[in-house]
Parts: C-alpha cells; sequence; structure tokens
C-alpha cells in the first residue's frame, strides 16, 4: 500500500490548457491505477476582472490578443495539443466568456461532497465540448444534477454570496505564491509542475514516488 501523495491542481474551468492538462494527468492515472495521487483542485481565474453576466467570446478574445490574426495565431496550438489527446473543443459554437466564480463555487461545494474531479470534468465538458455558459445559474444547476449534487440546493447557494469570497480569496493565495498561470500542479506541497504535461511526464513522477517509497 503507496503512502498518499498530495497532488494540488490551479485551474480555471475556461482554460483549454487545463482541459489538455487534466486529459493527460487522467490517461497517466488510468494506466497507472496504483498512483498514489489524492487530487485536490482549487481556484484560479483566468480573468478575475470579467464582468459578472461575461462577455462576446469573439470581442473577448480579439481584444486580449490584438484582432482576429492574434487571436487564431494564440489557438492554433490549443487546436494542434487537443487534437493530438484525443479531445473535442467547439470552438466555433462558443458565444461567451463567462465570469467563472460561481463554476469555482460548485467546485468547491462538489469537493465537500466528495465529487470535485466530477464536477470539474462535467465543467469542462459543459464549455469546450456543449459550448454552454458555464456561469450561468441554471447551466450550473444542471452540471450539479448530472453529479449527483442536488440541484435545487445548488441554485439556492448561487444565487448568494455564499463562499464567493473564500474562493477569491484562495485564488488571490495562490498568486501570492507565485503562480501566474495555469494548470500549476503541485507535488507533495513542494514540487511546483506548471503547465499541461504529458501522460509520459506523469507515468515518470508516479514511478520516480514508487522508487522513493520502497
Amino acid at each position: 500500500m503507496r503512502e498518499p501523495i498530495k497532488l494540488d491542481v490551479m485551474s480555471d474551468p475556461i482554460c483549454p490548457w487545463c482541459y489538455i492538462g487534466k486529459a493527460h494527468l487522467d490517461r497517466a492515472l488510468t494506466e497507472h491505477p496504483n498512483h498514489p495521487f489524492v487530487i485536490e483542485w482549487h481556484p484560479f481565474q483566468l480573468n478575475p476582472d470579467m464582468l459578472p453576466e461575461g462577455m462576446d467570446r469573439r470581442a473577448y478574445l480579439e481584444g486580449k490578443f490584438g484582432g482576429k490574426e492574434g487571436a487564431v495565431r494564440a489557438y492554433a496550438p490549443v487546436v494542434e495539443h487537443a487534437k493530438a489527446a484525443g479531445l473535442t473543443i467547439n470552438f466555433e459554437a462558443m458565444k461567451r466568456t463567462p465570469n467563472t466564480l460561481n463554476a469555482h463555487r460548485l467546485i468547491h461545494w462538489a469537493g465537500i461532497e466528495g465529487r470535485q474531479t466530477a464536477a470539474v470534468s462535467a465543467l469542462f465538458k459543459a464549455y469546450f465540448v456543449d459550448a454552454r455558459d458555464i456561469g450561468a445559474v441554471e447551466v450550473l444547476a444542471d452540471i450539479a444534477d448530472s453529479i449527483e449534487m442536488d440541484a435545487a440546493v445548488t441554485t439556492k447557494l448561487l444565487q448568494t454570496d455564499v463562499d464567493a469570497q473564500d474562493i477569491r480569496n484562495r485564488d488571490a493565495h495562490s498568486r501570492k505564491m507565485g503562480i501566474s498561470s495555469v494548470p500549476t500542479f503541485i507535488v507533495a506541497g513542494t514540487h511546483a509542475v506548471p503547465g499541461a504535461q504529458s501522460p509520459e511526464f506523469w507515468a515518470q513522477v508516479i514511478a520516480d514516488i514508487a522508487a522513493q517509497q520502497q
């Protein structure tokens, strides 16, 4: 029986590299079912100053990357790596860039119920595959229902500010630690691993930990 190792993941549900990074990690964990990791997901908003209602995605991207051509160039590697990972990203159908504060609240509540990774997976699918607005309360309630959480309770909570400041504080704490991009993985509370690392990378990490624990 291996000693459990904490794997903290700073991530945002609208971050395509987080989506890709999770897919790579999932593949490694599936191929090494005796891995030692206990995973916890932590909030990091790519756009902490986003309007609460979000904004038109095309306008957001063109503003961020200096026009349509800049946005296309910026996302070309995303498309390439997603395809290599066997992932679907339905960019053409995605109309809005949401504020993800409420999505992070849902991830937090799912963690309390032991469904955190399921929530992260469902949010990625809703946004990147189904092109849903994961800033909308009704969409988040539906996602909660899909992972066997109480949709009615989720809706009521989302209509309040419960845990909103806690999410902001945790996001700010990560930035103070020096984290400036996601995904960022922290192994055993000490080793920071930035970026969407390959399944082979994680397989090597798992092998190295196993060797150390012998």
